[in-house]
């Protein structure tokens, strides 16, 4: 399953909506047989990153998304959750 553009407007962030949200998210991927759940984030993105560190996701790679990108080191992370290991 791929999480795709996960976002919480500013005027209600920092109420752990985030992580209510993304741990709707493995439940739905644990309840229909996922094996895991993907996703990328930018290396600007911090609390992103922190976000689903904190939920047990892992990095698994790093990319640059062009020519351009990889001159300014401008990453893209990929992150993966194995959902039959089990959510925090």
């Amino acid at each position: 399953l791929e999480l795709k553009r996960m976002s919480v407007s500013r005027e209600h962030r920092g109420r752990g909506l985030a992580r209510a949200l993304c741990r709707e998210v493995l439940a739905f991927a644990r309840a229909r047989g996922y094996g895991s759940v993907v996703l990328s984030t930018s290396v600007v993105q911090v609390a992103a990153q922190r976000l689903y560190e904190g939920q047990g996701f892992r990095r698994v790679g790093t990319v640059y998304p062009s020519l351009l990108g990889a001159l300014l080191n401008f990453q893209i992370f990929q992150y993966r959750y194995d959902v039959g290991e089990g959510a925090k």
